[in-house]
């Protein structure tokens, strides 16, 4: 460098693009990603630093904030279910719980799982300006994960039986078997939807997501109250509400999306979707795999827990800190609220790195990553000193038993590390989706969470007498590292222009 500062980020030399940035960042401070942008100059200065920050900060809150809420009115469909089951009768909120917990919410982490495989390809390809492509993804996925759904019916039909098998009471588990049969269009619906979801994420068009979301959360709540109370229908009418809601949001979507609105991204429907499925389905697995031994480590702890001394206490009290991301229809705990805001950065980094890869701008793709770490990292913090300065008070909210009260008071210094870590891994697995890593993390979440998690908190917690403490500080040890200086300048240039996939088909 000729004045001798070294830049804060990537030692390229490349300042070719710095006044076309420049042009392109005043045009699109709204929006996430410009076609036809190019790549962010070198940071040589804090002033530099402080510039580029505020401008990423706000493209990935654009994107982030109405994640967030669609997230949080997807998710409160199936809780407003289980609180009016709650009115119905006691065996009604049972089989809903029972249903949504564990036959439904299986379900959900693998379709979301694997749905998670288009944030990568649809994103890179609408990066690279291969718009004709996100339609063919999209419909590649419907394919995939509408197949997965046939088999995964199986699970609905037989779902008595199995909750028989695993220790659930005969009547539970047969209205928990006849309530997931009528669930089954949720199910599909899932299949439809979260491809159309990763769809418009690629495109950036999170806030017609969050409006559709809106209007069927508040006729879902109408409706059920309706059905479910005023017409004593029970749980036949939870089931119709809550498929109808679900299919509505596939419907709107839909529609919006054949309106035109998307441009050359939506071109009709094409056979060129049943091309190379083999290499989208081991993408899809790899996504699949990635998310499910995430939920699934929390829903071990949760079980573990239930086999301590004074076992009612410790699952009480570690259900109100960190509870299980997979029972989404629980009553809402710490941890949920905290991974309601991960799950919008999640997603709002898969774009941004997906987008900037796929237009081979290394450099914008891991300055997005440093902002969104950053930013995540902040409101773990937040959070936490929250937690701290009320934990005194907090615990009231969630139960009126005064030896939980007291033991949520002494998970709370471990609760508010666990929030910090928390916080910031669903951002680093926002980066993997977007470069496409599913596979290679998978085999790091194995290593870290049962390889080493899992076996410490097991010995930690039973031998060593430990207790619930455990289930808190096992995540603070065992987050995956996915490194963000592992961002390569090749990244790009090998894996955008030609698409992750394909592009002969």
């Amino acid at each position: 460098m000729e004045d001798g500062r070294q830049p804060l980020l990537s030692p390229q030399n490349d300042h070719q693009n710095r006044d076309q940035h420049l042009r392109s960042t005043n045009s699109s401070i709204a929006a996430s990603f410009a076609l036809g942008s190019g790549d962010i100059p070198l940071i040589n200065s804090v002033r530099d630093f402080s510039r580029e920050f505020c401008v990423e900060s706000k493209k990935l809150w654009y994107l982030a904030a109405p994640a967030i809420f669609t997230t949080l009115c997807q998710y409160s469909l199936g809780g407003i279910t289980q609180l009016l089951a709650g009115h119905v009768g006691t065996l009604d909120l049972a089989a809903v719980s029972v249903e949504n917990s564990v036959i439904a919410g299986f379900s959900f982490g693998i379709m979301l799982g694997m749905g998670s495989a288009l944030e990568t390809l649809c994103g890179q390809a609408y990066g690279a300006g291969q718009l004709d492509m996100l339609g063919i993804y999209m419909q590649r996925s419907w394919v995939i994960l509408n197949a997965t759904a046939v088999l995964l019916t199986l699970l609905y039909i037989f779902a008595g039986s199995l909750l028989k098998l695993i220790g659930q009471t005969a009547e539970i588990s047969q209205a928990a078997g006849v309530f997931s049969v009528w669930m089954i269009p949720q199910l599909f619906a899932y299949a439809i939807n979260f491809p159309i979801a990763k769809f418009l994420q690629a495109q950036s068009k999170m806030m017609v997501m969050a409006v559709i979301a809106a209007v069927a959360l508040v006729f879902h709540a109408a409706l059920s109250w309706l059905l479910m109370l005023k017409l004593g229908w029970g749980l036949v009418g939870a089931a119709v509400v809550l498929n109808a809601s679900w299919w509505f949001i596939v419907i709107a979507q839909l529609l919006y999306i054949f309106s035109g609105t998307c441009g050359e991204a939506w071109a009709g429907f094409s056979w060129k979707a049943f091309q190379n499925l083999w290499g989208f389905v081991k993408l899809s697995l790899a996504s699949a795999v990635m998310l499910c031994l995430e939920v699934w480590y929390f829903m071990a702890l949760i079980l573990f827990a239930g086999y301590l001394k004074n076992a009612e206490l410790a699952v009480d009290a570690l259900s109100i800190s960190a509870g299980s991301f997979a029972d989404r229809n629980s009553a809402p705990n710490i941890v949920f609220w905290t991974v309601m805001i991960a799950i919008g950065i999640n997603a709002a980094i898969s774009v941004r790195v997906s987008n900037e890869l796929g237009a081979a701008h290394p450099r914008t793709a891991r300055f997005s990553l440093v902002v969104a770490t950053l930013a995540s990292l902040l409101i773990g913090l937040v959070i936490a000193l929250a937690l701290v300065l009320a934990r005194n008070h907090y615990p009231d909210l969630f139960t009126n038993d005064a030896r939980v009260k007291e033991l949520v008071k002494e998970l709370t210094p471990l609760l508010a590390a666990c929030v910090i870590i928390n916080n910031v891994q669903p951002a680093l697995s926002g980066v993997a989706i977007g470069a496409g890593w599913q596979a290679a993390v998978a085999y790091v979440n194995i290593g870290c969470y049962y390889v080493f998690g899992i076996p410490l908190g097991l010995i930690l917690g039973y031998k060593l007498q430990m207790g619930v403490q455990v289930s808190l500080n096992t995540p603070f040890f065992n987050v995956p590292n996915h490194d963000p200086f592992l961002f390569k300048s090749r990244t790009a240039a090998e894996g955008t222009k030609t698409n992750l996939l394909d592009r002969q088909c």
